[in-house]
């Protein structure tokens, strides 16, 4: 009797785990794909910066149209939100892209190589989609047309965010997901539940990565300013270097990640990216200037970091007879992967690509504004490969480098994750 208890109870949760796993899109039709891939080449070779993003805005929201979709734009200076009302009564899903690309020179041969240039903090830079953002809106708008034609047999609403701005608005302006936030993306019809997809230069075509949790850090931005006392380069007794108390405590923060961080717990990094100082050879100079980033994933040991920052920066220009100011600018929160939705949503992620193309993975210390959906409803965000399998891993480029690339084929597995994700959270929660 045990036994056939035991057998009754495996073979349901053999048919549960099916029922789990038994997506919806499983193939891109031929004409959806070519559109899509048509996109994505017109985001890639006419590329704009975060707020600037005004003719890539145009092209979503049109097509969005040409699909019956309700249009609204302008939120956040360029965003876009497209409502796909269901043929059924139903909860309420978003699915989200970013649009905007990087102050990068292209090196990339390709025929739809970006020759855009522009001004960035005054000066004179090639602009590119050197983080995959045209990718995510081709392939969101590729989802949004296999959607908007299943849509009498959608048992709820699907609200489509085009944000700009995920790479940091420019100084003395505000932007992305924080701002699309706070002018109501969320609303009118209220979200029950997000989803976000990234490309991953590095993972191979046709693997998807996820992490429940914590998956990607928090983003801070630190600026030290250290002061001096200016004098003659061949007198430094009688003035107070800020070049060398600068020296000093860039070392110091890198303590506080290797000897007073509990790393076991969760990772932390310190990195100063920029260094001003000085006019010429010969002059001590009065001012030092440093600024940097704050990565961390847990929001208890990011506030034990800043308040480490501060005092190592403090003391050690002190002991030297200088003075620092320490200002840190808080940025994008951890970008957080609600355990519940995520652990449901696994099974969609197996039945679109395969379980053996699907791995769990360590959190990573790069950032993403994503955290501020995250914030407010349940969210699930999900890295996409993109390396073509001919490419050793070793040998990917990066991201945010002139030399990043991207095979077309991932954004076959986009589309499809991005509409199973979708129809099945909307089919569970019937």
């Amino acid at each position: 009797m045990k036994n056939l208890i035991l057998l009754t109870i495996c073979l349901l949760i053999t048919v549960n785990i099916s029922a789990q796993i038994d997506v919806k899109v499983k193939k891109v039709p031929a004409k959806t794909l070519e559109k899509t891939i048509e996109l994505r080449r017109d985001f890639h070779q006419f590329p704009e910066l975060s707020n600037r993003e005004f003719e890539t805005g145009k092209k979503v929201a049109n097509r969005l149209r040409e699909l019956g979709i309700e249009v609204q734009t302008g939120i956040a200076k360029t965003g876009v939100k497209g409502i796909l009302r269901g043929g059924k009564p139903g909860p309420v899903v978003a699915l989200r892209a970013d649009m905007d690309a990087l102050p990068v020179t292209e090196r990339v041969d390709i025929p739809f190589a970006s020759k855009v240039r522009t001004t960035y903090l005054g000066k004179d830079v090639g602009v590119m989609h050197a983080c995959g953002h045209d990718t995510h809106t081709a392939s969101l708008l590729g989802a949004a047309e296999v959607l908007a034609g299943m849509r009498d047999e959608i048992a709820g609403t699907i609200v489509f965010i085009f944000q700009p701005a995920e790479e940091g608005a420019p100084p003395g302006e505000t932007g992305g997901a924080q701002d699309m936030v706070k002018e109501g993306i969320l609303k009118n019809p209220d979200v029950e539940a997000a989803f976000g997809l990234h490309v991953s230069s590095s993972l191979e075509v046709g693997k998807l990565e996820y992490r429940l949790g914590g998956f990607m850090a928090a983003s801070d931005r630190l600026e030290i300013k250290v002061k001096g006392k200016q004098s003659h380069g061949s007198r430094p007794w009688t003035g107070v270097d800020p070049i060398v108390a600068s020296a000093q405590i860039i070392m110091g923060l890198q303590t506080i990640v290797s000897r007073q961080s509990e790393l076991t717990k969760e990772a932390v990094v310190i990195s100063i990216g920029k260094i001003e100082a000085g006019v010429r050879n010969n002059i001590i100079p009065e001012e030092a200037l440093m600024i940097g980033t704050i990565r961390t994933l847990d929001t208890a040991m990011q506030r034990i970091v800043h308040e480490k920052i501060r005092t190592t920066a403090t003391k050690i220009a002190e002991s030297m007879g200088a003075t620092a100011e320490v200002t840190i600018d808080i940025g994008y929160p951890v970008t957080y992967n609600d355990i519940e939705l995520t652990r449901a949503m696994v099974h969609t992620l197996y039945g679109t690509v395969g379980k053996e193309n699907v791995r769990v993975v360590p959190a990573r210390t790069g950032a993403e504004d994503f955290s501020f959906y995250a914030q407010k409803v349940p969210a699930t965000f999900v890295f996409y490969g993109g390396r073509p399998s001919t490419t050793p891993k070793s040998e990917a480029p990066s991201h945010h480098t002139p030399d990043f690339y991207v095979d077309e084929g991932c954004l076959e597995v986009a589309i499809r994750t991005y509409c199973n994700l979708a129809l099945n959270y909307l089919g569970m929660k019937r």
